[in-house]
């Protein structure tokens, strides 16, 4: 190159965004009524069991809902809460009850529900995937302390969880922000690392979207098709056997487990459940 002669280097190259980096996963948190355990089908049986009727669940599910939202307010405890549903139930039916018959009602309500409980059948086998895959996994429920632990507990579902998470135990409920956070807090997990499932749009996605999870809908009954809608960021699946492939697509540190030897524990307890 002659003297003087400018010497000539490559432009810079542009700079563009940043590529996309899968997040980490290390905790996934579930719902319990309608997302492991058919609630719904449960309650139905209890009802026309006490009442000779199978059309009062639309009834009881919307007495419900109002009342979970006191709970939720701060204005109720849940053992209050389950005392006025219920009298409030037999009023919408005209039977005007003491406290006394209100409490037997109540307890014979419990007393056949917790015959009733029954597992989804896409639950075990997720379950044992997200465990062979090395994820910490939590429950999250609004619901009382000793009904949900017991009702966790007969369907042999404890000894999945590395965590319990609940309402009436907490004093706060979904979708409160702290409902999420003492789950990953009891985990030593940041937000950004878990996950939450469950099948209400509202108190369990939006809950956990807003409270820095990712968001998992269960959309049981595929109403996203003709009704709610989930917002962007929320993810939504039919069942739960649809669960490990979203993980896998979403998340950086999730991949295939080894499939389990027959024999384990867990493959006992599944043949043992169902």
């Amino acid at each position: 190159m002659a003297s003087g002669t400018p010497s000539r280097t490559a432009p810079p190259a542009p700079v563009g965004p940043e590529p996309w980096v899968p997040p980490q996963l290390r905790l996934v948190c579930l719902d319990i009524d309608d997302t492991l355990i058919d609630c719904t089908a449960a309650i139905r049986r209890t009802l026309a069991v006490l009442t000779g009727r199978g059309d009062l669940w639309p009834l009881w599910d919307l007495i419900t809902e109002e009342h979970v939202a006191m709970v939720v307010a701060g204005q109720l405890g849940y053992e209050v809460m389950h005392h006025r549903r219920t009298e409030c139930f037999l009023a919408e039916l005209g039977i005007l009850a003491d406290f006394a018959q209100v409490a037997s009602f109540e307890e014979r309500r419990r007393d056949i529900l917790s015959q009733s409980w029954r597992l989804f059948d896409d639950v075990l086998p997720c379950l044992e995937w997200l465990r062979a895959a090395g994820l910490q996994l939590a429950a999250v429920t609004n619901a009382s302390g000793t009904h949900q632990r017991r009702k966790i507990a007969d369907l042999g579902l404890a000894p999945f969880f590395d965590h319990v998470a609940i309402a009436g135990e907490l004093g706060v409920a979904k979708p409160d922000p702290l409902m999420f956070h003492s789950a990953c807090l009891a985990l030593g997990c940041d937000p950004a690392q878990a996950v939450h499932v469950g099948d209400k749009l509202d108190t369990d996605a939006i809950g956990a979207q807003d409270a820095g999870l990712g968001a998992v809908w269960l959309d049981r009954d595929d109403t996203s098709r003709t009704g709610e809608r989930a917002p962007v960021g929320v993810h939504t699946v039919t069942t739960l056997a649809e669960l490990p492939e979203l993980l896998v697509s979403e998340y950086v540190t999730v991949g295939v487990p080894a499939q389990r030897a027959a024999g384990t524990p867990a493959a006992q307890l599944r043949d043992r459940v169902l």
